[in-house]
């Protein structure tokens, strides 16, 4: 084919659509099914509802071919793992007397059973539960969530894509299940797995599908050669399937490098890979392997996971390249839209001019549609939306809220003193052991506690104008006087002040900083029913004025132990937001830390002593080439040393980090020079702990006693178990207990019961020490 009838083929898709409706009515439905308010028809009701409306919205923008199967109720991956009949052994009995209910208790577990682990989609904010798997497994093939959404977009009358996890990237994301060796691997399992793939192939091709695409974004990380062969074989073994639907393999978030040449050779219809900025290689390599011919090549040329405006005409000059590359180039955004706000839309609080610089879900596929046509039919036919384009980039790159000399010129002046404690650290244990006076395996939280609905009311109030600022701000003092008592009482020996005024631990921040926009309406899906509003860096960073010091200051006033500070660190603040484009991501970073280190420095001025900088998100933002990976982690723990290097040696500095993998980042952790971290461990069972001991960590460490992203209450017993285990990796002297993660989800009842449990469990361990 030429590259001209190329042209005259592209077609606009999306890989996947935002789950939660436009007022998060999914997360609404699925809260009060679990609460009991709202039944399982009710929810499949609204669910096949939000079904109907994205996928009218996508063809009513002009999107050729929808995506179907990327819907959740609350995890794709934990969808897969129904579908394929991997269902964990302690889950079988609640699956099978009610499918929903046992799917939701994999997803949270219950009193009584555990569930899947959860851990971060490659270097996203959004959570994945973990497949358990083991040699006994067997896998059978439960297509019927995939036939019936197909079905429904198919009853519309639309052009429909079922959207799968590949076999590959499952198998590759998969854990050895509990009491299976650790050195199991679950890519040992890929030839009993592809023939449950090609049986529900089958019943999607049955059920009318022409094409079906398989997502396999592991194969954009570093893969072995056998891993290389693994995929060369599936999608081998899948090719020759004759009663198939044509198979689009898709890749996202990076590179493909060796994979590249493995699936172009595979006996597949097409390959979806990523173009943006992260995967630019991909277009030169494409090239280096022959393209793609009489294939399909769905070419990601909209950034998927960033809310700016795309560059239309270099879009536009990407595609005309790629034309001759394949037989058909049809156009998407990177990766599914899962990660992106709903609608800019709906914003009414941001400057009409700067929202024009911004793309969220809808603008993002009109962005995909526009290109198509330009592609198709020739950039005359974009004439109007391309010079509306350039201005809009224009715009921004002259916009003064973009650059502030003052913030530069501090950040130039920065020194190594400046990122490095004036003290090592095994003075500065001793300084604040004498301050502090903690007991062997202290006891704290990690900072909020629960977000009740008459704290979220109060902020509402305040917001509405139905209260004034000194009605709230008793409001917020009563919750802390609370707060503290409990704490008192129930025994911790760190206390918080449990974060009520925040209603995000990244946007409350981000409101009180220069060059931050806020958004009403931009929900992004973390997990489950849980949802952010992750705000947008525009423009250079400063802090006008103290954002904690006031509340962490009352607390301490009520109590004689230590009160920490709660601030979250630069790099979090960065990878929970969505970040500017226009400068190197290290710059940014260093202008937060400065912000952040005044921040540090007032709170050790009130008499803080211990003080915390959250960086969940070190991990995550990790590149996912082993390549990148160095010059990230010396800028990201660069910026943590820069807001944390100001303060005395006997003020105790804690960092804390969840829900991902830390094995490969220990020494970045040993960098941070924080005198103590916590980490998620619970669901893990202890495995950071000895991650930590291999290293040979020297400092103190907290790994998690306590799961808190499910709602059961671990009992004394189960915690002093793992705190034992804990034990085994990490001295008592160097050993805190505590939960793995915030507890502002969570609700009260549990929360007293659990950090009582705590508490007993740390008393009954140290009491055999």
């Amino acid at each position: 084919m030429t590259s001209r009838s190329a042209a005259a083929a592209a077609r606009a898709t999306v890989y996947g659509y935002p789950r939660q409706g436009r007022s998060r009515e999914l997360k609404k439905a699925i809260e009060g099914y679990w609460k009991g308010r709202v039944t399982a028809d009710a929810l499949r009701a609204t669910a096949a509802g939000l079904r109907r409306s994205t996928w009218r919205q996508l063809a009513d923008a002009g999107v050729d071919e929808v995506p179907t199967g990327d819907f959740s109720y609350y995890d794709h991956v934990l969808d897969t793992t129904v579908m394929l009949g991997a269902i964990p052994a302690r889950h079988q009995e609640a699956v099978a007397a009610d499918p929903l209910a046992g799917y939701f208790a994999m997803a949270r577990g219950t009193q009584d059973v555990a569930p899947l682990e959860m851990t971060k989609w490659f270097d996203t904010n959004y959570h994945y539960l973990v497949p358990e798997l083991g040699p006994d497994t067997v896998f059978t093939a439960d297509s019927a969530k995939q036939v019936a959404e197909l079905t429904e977009a198919l009853g519309l009358g639309l052009s429909a894509r079922p959207v799968l996890v590949g076999p590959v990237t499952y198998l590759l994301l998969a854990k050895p299940a509990p009491g299976v060796p650790a050195d199991f691997e679950p890519l040992t399992l890929l030839d009993r797995l592809l023939p449950v793939y090609g049986e529900i192939l089958a019943d999607l091709r049955a059920a009318g599908a022409e094409w079906v695409q398989l997502d396999e974004p592991t194969l954009v990380q570093d893969r072995t050669p056998a891993e290389l062969n693994a995929a060369a074989r599936a999608y081998r073994d899948l090719g020759a399937i004759t009663d198939r639907p044509r198979l689009l393999v898709a890749s996202y978030f990076d590179r493909l490098g060796e994979a590249l040449p493995v699936l172009a050779k595979a006996p597949v219809e097409g390959l979806a890979l990523d173009f943006t900025e992260a995967a630019a290689a991909n277009l030169d390599a494409l090239a280096a392997v022959g393209g793609l011919p009489g294939k399909r090549l769905v070419a990601g040329v909209v950034n998927g996971r960033n809310i700016w405006v795309n560059d239309l005409k270099q879009s536009l000059a990407t595609l005309g390249t790629l034309l001759g590359l394949a037989d058909r180039v049809d156009v998407s955004a990177s990766c599914s839209l899962l990660h992106v706000p709903l609608d800019a839309g709906l914003e009414r609080d941001i400057e009409p001019q700067i929202l024009r610089w911004l793309a969220f879900t809808r603008q993002k596929t009109a962005e995909v549609v526009t290109l198509a046509k330009g592609l198709a039919q020739g950039s005359d036919t974009i004439a109007a939306e391309l010079a509306a384009n350039r201005a809009d980039l224009a715009s921004r790159a002259h916009s003064p809220i973009t650059r502030d000399a003052a913030v530069r010129s501090r950040a130039a002046a920065v020194t190594e003193a400046d990122v490095r404690r004036s003290e090592p650290y095994a003075e500065r244990a001793s300084a604040q052991r004498a301050r502090l006076g903690l007991p062997l395996l202290p006891t704290t939280t990690i900072g909020s506690f629960p977000q009740t609905a008459e704290l979220r009311t109060a902020r509402a109030d305040l917001r509405a104008g139905r209260i004034g600022t000194t009605g709230y701000e008793e409001r917020i003092e009563a919750e802390i006087r609370e707060v503290i008592s409990f704490q008192e009482k129930t025994g911790l020996d760190v206390l918080v002040h449990g974060e009520p005024e925040r209603n995000d631990m990244v946007q409350y921040f981000a409101e009180q900083l220069t060059g931050y926009l806020a958004t009403q309406h931009g929900w992004v899906q973390s997990y489950g029913t849980r949802y952010v509003r992750p705000p947008i860096l525009a423009g250079d960073i400063a802090r006008p004025a103290p954002m904690t010091v006031r509340w962490t200051r009352y607390a301490q006033s009520l109590t004689d132990r230590p009160v920490k500070g709660m601030l979250t660190g630069p790099v979090t603040m960065l990878a929970w937001s969505f970040v500017r484009d226009d400068q190197p991501l290290a710059e940014t970073a260093r202008q937060v830390a400065l912000a952040l280190r005044d921040e540090v420095n007032d709170l050790e001025e009130v008499g803080t002593s211990v003080i915390q900088v959250d960086e969940p998100a070190l991990r995550e933002t990790l590149p996912l080439r082993a390549a990148d990976r160095p010059a990230y982690l010396a800028w990201a723990t660069e910026a943590f040393r820069l807001t944390t290097g100001g303060v005395r040696p006997d003020t105790q500095i804690h960092t804390h980090m969840c829900y991902a993998e830390f094995g490969d980042i220990v020494q970045a952790i040993d960098d941070l020079d924080a005198d103590v971290i916590s980490l998620e461990a619970a669901r893990s069972h202890m495995q950071v702990a000895r991650e930590l001991a291999a290293h040979g960590y020297p400092r103190e460490a907290g790994p998690g006693v306590y799961d808190i992203h499910s709602p059961r209450v671990p009992g004394t017993q189960e915690a002093a178990g793992l705190l034992r285990t804990g034990l085994r990796a990490i001295p008592a002297e160097r050993l805190w207990v505590n939960p793995d993660c915030g507890l502002k989800t969570r609700g009260w009842p549990e929360t007293r019961a659990s950090l009582e449990n705590l508490v007993a469990a740390a008393r009954a361990v140290r009491a055999e020490l």
